[in-house]
């Protein structure tokens, strides 16, 4: 069981530890509600170093990660973080990540937990005898988020990098806290705003104690896993592993706004044949109209109770008060608006699809 550097903090935070992807993580230190609705309307830290880092450097980094993702690679300049998609040959989803154009012309890809050793075998195999060096830093990185609206009260006494006027899906590269070498990016998958700050892994016990401490008089509390996954599904943002995976395209998961057809990477014959085509299946958001919680794996029936369809991640949400989730139904069925039953504890329960984001 692998333990992230703040592992001692968290255990002195009293918060309950769980085994997420063989990492001893928080999942929840006082209540999700508490921490969820925190983040949403203050700022709460969570400690997200189970993430994955991968450097790529060479003449041909930017070609390898065009043939292995759908995004455009080609508009990422430096100091800017792009969401994209690691694509097999069928077109369906290896992972999804973040990737960093460093100021020194390097690439960092930021990859989720379970798919560390995958993802980098993946790369690998694509290298071939292309001229990149491929790093796995994972062990040395500590990987912190800061969230919500008032994340940049927090940190900006820490640096003199300009917070303040970072862009979304910007960043910046330089000491934090007396620590160097720091990246700080207006990143974060809770939509609430905020940052993630990247770190030496012995350097990051240091600037979770300095923002703990900037953080105390602004009310901020630890989070975990538990509140931000209620937080990223309120969002409608995918989660690996539920929404996306290796049988599941960009296109059916509604991402194509991070697919580019118009470069070449592997499956994108896949991808255009299925858009020629058209999807069969697409991942909708729902609300339940009854009492009840859709979890994923809850199937989705018509009016003979033959299965149409699937929950992939559901949840109450602390902002609405509601049953919420997202699932995958036949294209027909993805209109807003559309009647569906979900069958929770063999007891079929009205749901209606709705618009993303939930908020």
């Amino acid at each position: 069981m692998k333990m992230t550097p703040f592992y001692s903090r968290h255990l002195a935070l009293g918060a309950r530890m769980v085994d997420f992807a063989g990492f001893m993580m928080p999942v929840m230190y006082s209540s999700i509600k508490d921490e969820h609705r925190n983040v949403r309307e203050n700022v709460g830290i969570f400690d997200v170093s189970h993430m994955g880092q991968f450097i790529l450097r060479g003449k041909d980094s930017a070609a390898l990660i065009q043939r292995l993702c759908c995004n455009d690679i080609g508009s990422l300049d430096k100091g800017q973080a792009q969401y994209s998609c690691l694509i097999n040959d069928r077109g369906g989803i290896v992972d999804d990540l973040l990737i960093y154009h460093l100021p020194d012309g390097a690439y960092m890809m930021v990859v989720n937990a379970a798919n560390i050793e995958k993802d980098f075998k993946w790369i690998l195999q694509q290298k071939q005898d292309a001229a990149v060096e491929v790093l796995d830093i994972s062990e040395k990185t500590a990987m912190i988020a800061v969230q919500g609206p008032n994340a940049v009260k927090v940190l900006k006494d820490l640096t003199t990098m300009d917070l303040e006027g970072m862009r979304y899906y910007h960043f910046e590269k330089g000491v934090f806290h007396g620590c160097e070498k720091v990246v700080v990016s207006a990143t974060g998958y809770t939509g609430a705003g905020g940052f993630e700050i990247y770190s030496y892994a012995k350097d990051g016990p240091a600037i979770w104690d300095a923002l703990m401490e900037k953080g105390k008089p602004l009310g901020m509390k630890p989070a975990g896993l538990a509140s931000r996954d209620t937080l990223r599904l309120e969002k409608a943002y995918c989660l690996y592993g539920n929404d996306i995976t290796e049988e599941t395209t960009p296109l059916e998961a509604g991402l194509g706004w991070i697919t580019a057809l118009d470069t070449e990477f592997v499956g994108r014959e896949a991808l255009l044949k299925q858009k020629s085509a058209g999807v069969q299946r697409q991942l909708i958001a729902f609300e339940l109209l009854e009492r009840g919680i859709a979890r994923k794996g809850n199937p989705i029936v018509d009016v003979n109770e033959d299965v149409i369809g699937e929950v992939t991640s559901g949840t109450m949400s602390p902002t609405m008060d509601k049953a919420i989730g997202l699932a995958y139904v036949p294209r027909q069925l993805a209109g807003k608006g559309t009647d569906l039953r979900i069958k929770i504890r063999n007891k079929l329960v009205q749901a209606i699809v709705v618009k993303k984001p939930f908020v």
